[in-house]
């Protein structure tokens, strides 16, 4: 029987080994797969550029894209653009998070609050809300309190909606189970149905987030002055090609940035939610 109960905990021990080393060599995999797709886009990008088939002007080398944001980095422009491009956005989004998520879940609780906001929310949601540029323009002028504000008003629909949707989907069964071991209504709400919804407000969030970073590097295409947005329009004014696509790459390494970062706080907080398990 020792031998028995032994050989089966060796056999155990080794299938346990053996999902280990599946499990990681898929992770590696999966972000070995991301590096090297974005390695053969930019090794494309520079042979491509440097075949004769069209001008330094239309397409300029990465290398030589590289090389510009280097020079920025080096002078402390890209940080300072850089700086500005995330403090509007970010405010903006944070801003929009904290009052989207209380929209969302006064509406789920009051009726009355619902019928008044659900149409405004069901219409302005598909609506290309930067058309409302020009008039924060005209309320607000061209500083950054215009170019906050119609960020917040971006990227508050997805935050409400997801609130909604999250709350909405609430098993009744711990509604019930809360209410009866005498939780009171807002106990509910704080203890029971937010932690419930919270996967579907993260992914509204997650939705939002890069929202937020197009809107204000749009709004400072449109408006000007220092950020990315700005940068990029100024470079192109001067038909700076290599200050243009600087800024593209710039722009993309930040908004892969801020999404990543969200998925890891996203991780932390759904530690003992199901899809964390999933994942692991």
């Amino acid at each position: 029987m020792a031998r028995v109960d032994e050989t089966t905990s060796l056999a155990g021990a080794e299938a346990r080994i053996s999902r280990d080393a599946v499990r990681r060599l898929d992770v590696v995999f999966r972000s070995g797969a991301g590096i090297f797709s974005i390695l053969v886009l930019l090794i494309a990008w520079e042979v491509f550029a440097r075949s004769g088939k069209v001008t330094a002007f239309m397409l300029p080398p990465f290398s030589a894209v590289a090389q510009r944001i280097y020079a920025d980095a080096v002078t402390g422009d890209l940080w300072r653009n850089l700086g500005l491009t995330m403090f509007r956005a970010l405010t903006g989004f944070v801003i929009a998070a904290t009052c989207g998520v209380t929209l969302g879940t006064i509406m789920a609780r009051s009726r009355t609050v619902r019928w008044f906001f659900d149409p405004i929310i069901s219409v302005g949601f598909p609506m290309p809300k930067i058309a409302f540029l020009p008039i924060i323009i005209l309320w607000l002028g061209l500083y950054d309190v215009s170019k906050i504000s119609v960020v917040i008003f971006e990227a508050i629909f997805p935050v409400v909606t997801a609130t909604l949707a999250g709350l909405a989907g609430v098993e009744r069964e711990l509604i019930w189970s809360g209410r009866n071991m005498g939780a009171s209504e807002r106990e509910l709400m704080w203890q029971v149905a937010l932690p419930a919804a919270l996967p579907q407000i993260l992914t509204g969030l997650q939705v939002a987030l890069p929202i937020a970073l197009i809107v204000a590097i749009i709004a400072e295409m449109a408006m000007g002055g220092y950020g990315l947005g700005g940068a990029m329009m100024s470079a192109s004014r001067f038909a700076d090609s290599r200050g243009v696509f600087a800024g593209i790459v710039e722009i993309a390494i930040v908004g892969y940035a801020l999404i990543k970062a969200l998925a890891f706080i996203r991780g932390r907080l759904l530690v003992w939610h199901q899809e964390s398990a999933e994942q692991h």
